[in-house]
This record gives structure tokens, sequence and C-alpha cells, in this order.
């Protein structure tokens, strides 16, 4: 131990951290091809996805548009918590029925309205059909377009039971897809009617809706085949925590730039005492955060600044390069089973699959999706180019919207708030699938440059190679003008 006229020296012998321009993966022998790569993981302790993605809980990334696309591609989105809890249930409600089999909210006739009056209904909902039903909602039949349009067979005035197709095929509650896509090609319908063991209508199978599951037939999903839904909570919101558990969130994110603090700690404990969802605890960045939470925690989120518009670093002084980061807490989770999540820094499909050979399981971005339709940010356009919205949550439109706590800090809108975060464009980028595919392709290739066919090999067998400057510089482009860019690399990044 230092003596006490070397104590303030003795801190200058500091470890060396490590962030992805630092190294690269070692290249080794392969039997893998990009192609035949799976990208499984655990993202907490009981959810898996099929793409190891997420997006930020950020107010100009996820909303439940980007939840959704998100969760159809085998990734996971995670509502930010700038929107009262009303508004993220509703949300959460949203992802969960997006494809959902069973469709509950049906819009329904009556046997003794007008042929014109359910015309016009089913125009307004956007339905081309609907059941038809008594007041105890027992099926009497079904009226569709064909039916009624253009009313060559009854009058526009006639009542529906006139028009309808009373010989009604239905399904009970446990039909399973196949069983529902085969009742349809039997009989030449496109919906069928769900009912209960009184006849009574609870719900509609769709052809639309069964098709547009098989197309996403690698979507993240629940057990009931939901699409999965992450949620961002306060530190200290049981509340909301509590709310969008019952609302059918399937992993609880708590949402704290710095998580390793003993009031957060004890907060994000009683959170997960108190819901079913899993509770994934961040941020952190050293092996003792790690060590504070692995006892109860479902999953542990990395990083302390790396993001594009944070920051922390250069305001508070404190952080830590995310590979190091990553690797640190990703040394303790390992010996608990606990999946490692690393959020922010990334700016390329290269530093992703650094950050999984790392030790994470997972990887979070924010501005690499920002840019996308999907994002909530509004567009704009500078010098003739599109961009998009996007602003940190520690920047001082999002801490006054309500996103201050996640600093552990006031946020009233009558004082001047300490920011550790900017606002800012990023370009316009298109759909998520595309953004996606990009990603999760060049994350491929590097498992197939280290010959690791799973997320597990990726972490068992990659080695990394310290880089200088000059090799962070030949690893771009250089000595040339990028006259077409490809879609998965921006000099700008």
């Amino acid at each position: 131990m230092a003596n006490d006229d070397e104590f303030f020296s003795e801190k200058l012998r500091v470890e060396e951290a490590l962030t992805f321009d630092d190294v690269l993966l070692r290249p080794k022998e392969s039997h893998v091809e990009p192609d035949e790569a799976d990208t499984t993981t655990q993202v907490s302790r009981n959810v898996s996805l099929n793409v190891p993605v997420l997006t930020a809980a950020m107010d100009t990334v996820t909303e439940s548009d980007m939840a959704i696309a998100m969760a159809r591609q085998g990734g996971l989105g995670v509502l930010h918590r700038n929107m009262d809890v009303d508004e993220m249930a509703a949300e959460i409600e949203r992802i969960k029925r997006a494809d959902e089999l069973i469709i509950r909210d049906v819009v329904t006739a009556e046997p003794d309205q007008t042929v014109r009056d359910v015309d016009e209904m089913m125009e307004r909902a956007g339905v081309s059909g609907a059941p038809v039903v008594d007041e105890d909602d027992e099926v009497l039949g079904i009226i569709s377009g064909t039916d009624i349009r253009p009313y060559l067979e009854v009058g526009d005035r006639d009542e529906v039971r006139e028009a309808m197709t009373d010989e009604v095929i239905t399904a009970p509650e446990d039909v399973t897809p196949r069983e529902a896509l085969e009742l349809m090609y039997d009989h030449k319908i496109e919906r069928v009617p769900i009912v209960d063991e009184e006849n009574r209508l609870v719900g509609l199978v769709t052809m639309q809706g069964i098709l547009q599951r098989r197309e996403y037939d690698t979507a993240a999903r629940d057990e009931s085949g939901a699409l999965r839904a992450g949620v961002a909570v306060g530190p200290f919101e049981t509340d909301r925590a509590e709310a969008a558990d019952e609302a059918g969130a399937d992993v609880l994110f708590i949402d704290c730039a710095h998580a390793h603090n003993r009031n957060v700690v004890e907060s994000a404990r009683e959170i997960k005492e108190l819901v079913d969802a899993d509770v994934v605890v961040g941020n952190i960045g050293t092996r003792e955060a790690a060590e504070d939470l692995v006892d109860f925690a479902d999953g542990l989120k990395v990083g302390i600044g790396p993001g594009s518009i944070c920051t922390t670093r250069v305001v508070s002084g404190a952080g830590m390069p995310q590979i190091t980061a990553v690797s640190q807490v990703a040394d303790v989770a390992h010996q608990h089973d606990i999946p490692v999540i690393a959020d922010g820094g990334i700016s390329y499909s290269g530093d992703a699959i650094k950050a999984i050979a790392a030790g994470a399981d997972a990887v979070m971005l924010g501005s690499y999706f920002a840019g996308t339709d999907e994002a909530p940010g509004r567009v704009i356009t500078m010098n003739g180019k599109k961009y998009k919205q996007y602003r940190g949550m520690g920047s001082v439109g999002a801490m006054k919207s309500g996103g201050g706590d996640r600093y552990l800090k006031d946020a009233d809108e009558d004082e001047e708030v300490i920011p550790e975060g900017v606002e800012a464009a990023t370009p316009y980028k298109g759909t998520v699938e595309s953004e996606l595919h990009q990603l999760v392709g060049g994350m491929k290739s590097g498992m197939g440059y280290v010959g690791a066919e799973t997320i597990p090999e990726v972490k068992e067998r990659a080695e990394f190679v310290r880089v200088s400057s000059a090799g962070q510089q030949e690893s771009h482009p250089h000595d040339v003008v990028i006259t077409d860019e490809a879609p998965n690399y921006s000099p700008g990044e």
C-alpha cells in the first residue's frame, strides 16, 4: 500500500482501458460461413432473441412502431419513459397485439342494423367483414363486403339478417394457426370467428393475420405468440414498473446513467420483488458494480458515457471505455449466467461483434436506428439532405420532459438543469429492417472470421489484437475518394 506521501501519485498508476477503435478481432481458421451463423442469444435470464440487438430507450428512438418492427425482425425495442403511465401501458398493449393470432377487439354487426349502416361502419373501421352477434354475443352469422356491395341481392335499407351468411364456420380459442388456415382453405373464407363453449364470440382469426405471422417466422415472441416488449422505468418508479408488468412487458430496464448507486441498487431490488417480468439493471461499467447486482438482476446493461450524443464523460469527468467496461462486467456476470447488454458507442457492425467478443450477449443502439422510418424523431432537411431529430436522454429537452432522474438529478422546468447529453440530427436511413439486415449481416461476417457459429462461441473463441492510430486509419478506406457509399459504411459515422 502506498504511504501517505505517495497517495496522489499512486492514483496516476492507472489501469489502461480500451474501446472499439483500440482493438480488432484476430482472424482464425474457420469452417463457418456467415450465412450459417446463429445469432440466437439471451437478453435476460428468461427472454431469448433471435437477433442480439436492442434499440435504446430514447424518446427519439423507441416507441411502439420501433418496438414492433424490432420484435418482428427478432430483436427487441425498449420503450422510453418520457410518457405518462397510461401512454406507456397503451404502447405496450399495441406491441403485444400487433401480431396476435386472435383479434380480441372485433368489429361486430347486429342483425337488425341496416346494410348501409354496417357497410359504413366496416369502411370506417378498415375491415372487410364482421361477425353478426345478438345481445349476448352469440354468433348468428357473418357479413362481408361481398355480401352487400354493390347491393345486388339486397337493398341498402334491408336488415343485416337478410344479407348475412348464417352458416358460420367457427373455431375454439385453442385453435392453432395451421388449423385455422386449413379451415379457411377448406371453406374458401378469409376469417374465422373464435367462440367459447356457448357459441359466444371471443375473437376473430383472419388469413391476413396468419400470413403476416408466417412472414416474420424469426420474430421475438412470448409463450403465447405475442411480440416481446421491453420497457424502461426509472430507478425509483415502482408504480410505473408495476403498471408495465401488468400491461404485459417482458423485460423491465432500470433506466439510470449510474446504477452503481446504493439507493438505485436497493430500489431495483424492490422492483424485482414486485414484478413477474425480467429486470435488467443498468447502466454500469465495472466489475464491482456487477458484483453488487448479480444476486437479483436478470441482466446487466453496460455503458457509462459511450453514446454519440452523451456528454457524461466530459461533463462529469467519469466513465469507462466500452470494451473494458463490457469485459469487466462480463467476468462477473458469466459466473452467474446473467446476460450482459453493451449499450452505446457502436457505430459499425464490427463494433457490435467486438462487444459480443468482449463478453456481451447483446448490443443496444440509439443513433444507429434514430434515422429510420420507425423512429419517432421529426424529419428535417438541411442542405438538401434529409435528417431525423435525435437527442440524448441527458439533453436539456429530454431531461425537462421527465428524464432527469435517469441522471439522479431533479429536472424542474423552472430551474436550469445540468445536462449530460446534446440534441442533434442523424441522417435519414430508411427502414429498420434494412438497417438491421446490414448490422446483423456484418456481425455474422465477424463470426465467420473467428470461426464461431453461435454467440457463445464468439465469446469463447475470439481474441483481440491492439491497434495503433496508424492501424485505425488503415482500417478505414484511405487514399481514395469514395464515389458510392456502401449501405453499411459512412465516413461520417
